[in-house]
């Protein structure tokens, strides 16, 4: 290789350097940006709280004899729920983005309706955000153990479920928008049922029945 040839070698190679060292600088200072901010800001996860449920549907239907070790019943619940949720976002400098959203319900750990995704929303601070999204669940398998204790909470007159939703989030400090943090909300819902003089039916069947909650939700981050 010539004299030229070494140093148009050398001259790419520092090129390459200064690129490198430039990436790495970058990453650095916004990696730093990103960390003083959240040292300065503190930001604060949000605040939910299920506002109502409107109840167009809910049963748990038997199907099958009297439970034996070779054939239990085959029970399952039915349910058509409308839920309003509300927000605030309690940082005064700190946008939310939420994201990935889906709500469900669910008894004593069991989903007993398909996930429902929730719109992308932008929270300004301070703003607070609305969803009422529809809960559907149909001819749902259910724990033959789990019946048992439903049918008891239904014969006592009320059911106590859970909205859940989980999604992400991001924060966003004037243009910059940073973290990815997966967030999960769980909010009880005490609902008034009872059972059919029937016996194999148990839940609501007048329709559009609404119950005021206003409880607030715990958020886990």
């Amino acid at each position: 290789m010539t004299q030229d040839g070494e140093s148009h070698a050398d001259e790419n190679r520092s090129f390459i350097r200064y690129i490198i060292y430039g990436f790495l600088g970058l990453s650095i200072l916004t990696l730093l940006t990103i960390f003083l901010t959240w040292i300065i800001l503190r930001p604060h996860k949000p605040s939910f709280i299920l506002q109502d449920v409107r109840v167009f549907a809910f049963n748990l239907t038997s199907i099958g004899e009297t439970p034996s070790l070779t054939a239990p019943p085959l029970n399952t619940v039915t349910l058509t729920f409308q839920v309003t949720l509300s927000s605030l976002n309690p940082n005064s400098k700190i946008g939310i983005y939420y994201t990935k959203l889906d709500a469900y319900a669910s008894y004593r750990g069991q989903q007993i309706s398909l996930p429902t995704e929730l719109p992308e929303t932008y929270q300004r601070h301070g703003d607070i955000a609305v969803w009422s999204p529809m809960l559907y669940g149909s001819a749902v398998p259910f724990s033959p153990y789990l019946s048992g204790i439903l049918r008891q909470d239904i014969t006592a007159g009320g059911v106590l479920f859970n909205i859940r939703v989980n999604g992400r989030v991001k924060w966003k400090v004037g243009t910059l928008v940073f973290g990815r943090y997966h967030i999960d909300m769980n909010c009880p819902a005490y609902i008034r049922v009872a059972g059919d003089k029937g016996g194999d039916r148990f839940g609501v069947f007048d329709p559009a029945v609404k119950f005021q909650i206003s409880k607030s939700c715990v958020v886990d981050f």
